[in-house]
């Protein structure tokens, strides 16, 4: 598997996905998984856990993840890598431990190269999680793995890789070190044709010309590293980039564009949720902020980043955090919490044994304590960071701590260094500061260090030499001046050099793009010839007009954008034109006729002109007119004529619910595949007249059928309807006795009770029989789904699924069963929920009158799945007497039934089916075997 990949690649594969199977497709699924990992990781996830149920439905003798061949162990492992890195990436460090672990695991038998990057890159991200952690010897020995791995498998890129990860790290914390040990392989002279090698040599340069105060090279390097990470999906690093570039611009007193590249950054990582790279952009702009003066705004920044960082304590990001918050503390003039961050500080910093930083606090707590009149604790901790500094080779921090050691003895009266040389203490330190900084090549002097010597001399009463580091100041201050200005320069002109060239990239991605699509055409022109062809010949050698049909819509879909897809053939009397094929988005349409003389029927038009027809429409207005009732609105619409000589057998269209779909190449495929089609119908025109008979018998053969169905139908409306009658006819005689009783003044309380007692029976009667009657009319009406007739608006799912349980559980507990939902809690649809409960009553019907049939105690259950943040799987199941497969496959036909006459219609599953598809624009499929139960799975999508 390869380490890095282009976007081109990438959006490749996303192309070829669909047409694959099998291996193929688990081989795409794995590659996708794990060149997504950074650029989405939600999408990633969800391919490794398609890419898992397809591995075991594949390898079904292999049901865990230690069992299988050494390739079944590769694919393994390359899942749980993606699944390692995305744990990494989500701060949860300790699963990605345990995770890149059980990925060495797999691969410990492992002996071919493919292990062997496998075992790196589980390496390489165990040195990731123990840098976030802080822990720089787990990096180096973790890196040292990694870098042995990839040598064993010959993959120069990943050595690349993990060795800059080590290399970068070391420049932060001992650049005459990391100078000496890479600066050869990384200087900036080395002309370098990989671009991954390249970028990596651009951002260890990236941390060396910025500790060498050049940050107009520092930022120009890290803009060629950010978009190297773009184009290659390493969002993460383009994150970091992104605030190291911004540092740079801050330090060219560019503040605008500092902040600009440090919010590039923050959104990255706010879009990508990462909360670990989050905190650390906003550890980096609130240190911007602070340098603008900011103070407040720096602090709001900081107290938003600590709490993310409190599982990560002791990582560079927490310690760094901690120093910013320090320093911010100082200048806020809060010196209590200043000493309470850089105490912390001295405490992380010793335990992880981060040399930079423990010299660092010590300086910034040396500071705080003065401030606070703890003048010997504030010398005795400077004297710790002076001999930290000392072993630590840094000669930046060393000067740090001198300064802070003579201002100390500036402000305070302290005891006199030992063995010193120079008339004060402060000279003593500041002199040691000027012969380390003269030392550094290419270093200037600040002004405030001769500004200080100068002080110090003054304060000693050597006037004369005080004069002197005075202008050596006053020098420098002009020289940093001018420095200042030139960095300002430099960041303007690295802006707009990096506008341009952005433009010119976007320009030159727009010609490549532009060829690149002109070579697809002509590529896929002649794929299209060559496949028309045989299409062609498929075609026009069947004699069999509905096999015709399904070829015919077949490659319509195959190589067109289609929704709907209409064949219409000319009628007997030449008067009018009948369909005689027709679907919408895989659905039947049902039959239509246009008559010759309508002056708003395209296809009559397309027939009447003899010519090809294209429109678009761009309102929903325009096809009003002519949309065939229950039919999609659709925008893009192809009409053709199907001629053969003179004679004029029809006219067929294609029609899509996108805008503009139809160019140039896809109407040559609709004119070819109306040739075809026409030349294939004349030739099964005779034939499909000898069939004429036989289809008239087969006709009658359904209508007879039919009319058993609706007899049936009847039947269930006559029997409560005559018991009602009956009933109200027997009303009608106990009337009229018990009025001629009381006109005669016979009447006994006895008649009267009998009476009551007769109207209570038959009104009860009355009720069920008209109640049955009325449902059953009910349900035939709601055959026809009115679309129009449900209020669309945004519901909580589980709120209205137990809403929709309560209002049956009466029913449901009456019959002696039960029923159970689970649905997780936030699950929001932007849909019709009555029609979704029109479909879940149905369901629950269903399942009392066919499921339970014999059984006393049935179980129903809802289960609701969330899928890919989209759609939603509702699941409806039963413990039932199950489905005969025969069945399975007419369910949903009107008027199918197993109960005619015992209480079934034959239209509740239709119902369902038509308003899950039609309204709640989703899918109902079932699932069932004999005894076992049934399963009906309701696909929707959580916005319509």
């Amino acid at each position: 598997m390869e380490m890095l990949v282009t976007n081109d690649e990438v959006k490749q594969w996303e192309c070829e996905l669909p047409g694959l199977q099998g291996l193929e497709l688990l081989d795409m699924y794995l590659r996708l998984a794990w060149h997504l990992r950074q650029r989405d990781t939600s999408r990633a996830l969800y391919l490794a856990e398609a890419a898992e149920h397809l591995l075991s439905t594949l390898y079904p003798a292999y049901p865990d993840t230690n069992s299988g061949s050494e390739q079944f162990k590769l694919m393994r492992t390359r899942l749980v890598l993606v699944r390692a890195e995305a744990a990494w990436l989500y701060g949860e460090f300790d699963k990605s431990w345990q995770l890149s672990e059980l990925a060495l695991q797999l691969v410990a038998q492992g002996e071919t190269d493919e292990a062997a990057k496998a075992a790196a890159d589980a390496h390489h991200l165990l040195a990731c999680v123990g840098l976030q952690k802080g822990e720089v010897p787990v990096v180096e020995v973790e890196i040292g793995l990694a870098m042995q791995f990839a040598r064993q498998a010959q993959d120069n890129m990943r050595v690349t890789v993990a060795e800059s990860l080590l290399a970068n790290q070391m420049v932060l914390r001992n650049l005459p070190f990391a100078l000496e040990r890479w600066g050869a392989g990384r200087n900036p002279e080395i002309q370098c044709d990989d671009p991954v090698m390249r970028s990596y040599i651009n951002e260890f340069l990236i941390y060396t010309y910025s500790l060498t105060s050049d940050f107009g090279q520092s930022a120009a390097r890290g803009i060629q590293v950010f978009e190297f990470a773009e184009n290659y999906g390493q969002k993460r690093r383009m994150i970091n980039v992104a605030s190291n570039i911004g540092d740079a611009f801050n330090s060219m007193s560019d503040h605008q564009s500092a902040l600009q590249w440090i919010q590039e950054g923050l959104d990255l990582a706010r879009t990508a949720g990462w909360p670990n790279s989050i905190a650390s952009c906003l550890i980096q702009m609130s240190e911007t902020l602070r340098r603008l003066g900011r103070l407040e705004a720096a602090k709001d920044m900081l107290e938003n980043a600590l709490p993310i960082l409190a599982h990560v304590v002791g990582s560079r990001s927490h310690l760094l955090a901690l120093r910013y918050l320090g320093d911010l503390s100082l200048d806020l003039g809060d010196y209590a919490t200043a000493l309470k961050s850089f105490y912390e500080l001295i405490s992380w910093a010793d335990k992880k044994n981060h040399l930079d930083f423990r010299i660092g606090s010590r300086r910034g707590y040396a500071h705080a304590l003065s401030m606070q009149g703890q003048a010997k604790a504030a010398q005795d901790i400077a004297l710790e960071a002076l001999a930290l500094a000392r072993q630590s080779t840094d000669s930046y921090r060393h000067i740090e701590v001198l300064r802070v050691l003579a201002t100390l003895h500036m402000r305070h009266a302290l005891p006199e260094p030992t063995e010193m040389h120079a008339a004060s203490a402060p000279l003593h330190y500041l002199r040691q500061a000027l012969d380390i900084a003269g030392r550094i090549s290419n270093f200037s002097i600040p002004a405030e260090l001769y500004e200080e010597v100068a002080n110090a001399y003054a304060a000693s009463a050597d006037f004369q030499r005080a004069y002197e580091f005075a202008g050596l100041a006053l020098a420098a201050r002009e020289k940093n001046h001018n420095r200042e200005a030139a960095n300002r320069l430099n960041a303007m002109q690295l802006s707009q050099q990096t506008e341009r060239m952005k433009a010119e990239s976007e320009h030159l991605r727009q010609l490549a793009a532009a060829e690149a699509e002109r070579a697809e055409v002509l590529q896929q022109t002649s794929v299209v010839l060559e496949k028309l062809g045989t299409i062609g010949q498929e075609i026009t050698a069947s004699l069999d007009a509905p096999a015709v049909f399904k070829a015919l819509n077949r490659h319509v879909h195959d190589l067109l954008h289609v929704t709907a897809f209409v064949i219409y053939l000319m009628d007997d009397d030449q008067q009018s034109m009948t369909s005689a094929y027709g679907v919408e988005n895989g659905i039947p349409i049902e039959p239509d006729t246009v008559y010759m003389a309508s002056a708003v029927s395209n296809s009559v038009r397309c027939v009447r002109e003899r010519r090809e027809i294209a429109i678009e429409l761009t309102s929903a207005d325009e096809l009003l007119p002519t949309l065939i009732p229950g039919t999609e609105m659709v925008h893009s619409m192809l009409f053709a004529p199907l001629i053969i000589g003179d004679r004029i057998l029809g006219a067929m269209t294609i029609q899509s619910s996108r805008q503009h779909v139809y160019g140039d190449r896809e109407k040559m495929i609709f004119r070819s595949l109306c040739a075809y089609g026409a030349i294939a119908l004349g030739n099964a025109d005779a034939y499909m007249r000898l069939q004429k008979t036989q289809e008239h018998l087969l006709a009658q053969e359904k209508l007879a059928a039919l009319g058993s169905l609706v007899a049936g139908v009847a039947h269930e409306l006559n029997t409560p309807i005559g018991n009602c009658l009956l009933v109200a006819s027997t009303l009608q005689d106990g009337s009229r006795y018990l009025i001629g009783k009381l006109a005669g003044q016979t009447l006994r309380r006895s008649d009267l009770n009998n009476f009551c007692e007769e109207v209570k029976t038959s009104s009860e009667i009355l009720m069920r029989g008209l109640s049955s009657a009325a449902t059953l009319v009910s349900s035939f009406k709601q055959v026809a789904v009115d679309r129009t007739s449900e209020q669309r608006r945004s519901f909580d799912l589980r709120q209205v699924l137990h809403d929709i349980i309560a209002t049956l559980n009466i029913r449901i507990t009456q019959t002696g069963h039960s029923i159970e939902v689970n649905v997780p809690y936030n699950i929001h649809m932007d849909s019709y929920p009555g029609s979704l409960g029109q479909v879940i009553s149905n369901l629950v019907e269903n399942s009392l009158l066919h499921a339970f049939d014999k059984k006393h105690a049935g179980h129903m259950c809802i289960n609701v799945t969330q899928i890919d943040g989209q759609r939603v799987l509702i699941e409806f199941s039963d413990d039932g007497a199950g489905i005969p497969e025969a069945n399975q496959k007419r369910i949903f036909d009107p008027f199918f039934t197993t109960k005619l006459g015992q209480g079934g219609s034959g239209l509740g599953l239709n119902i369902c089916y038509n308003i899950a598809t039609s309204i709640l624009h989703g899918q109902l499929s079932v699932k069932s075997s004999l005894g076992s139960g049934t399963s009906f799975y309701l696909d929707l999508p959580l916005q319509v």
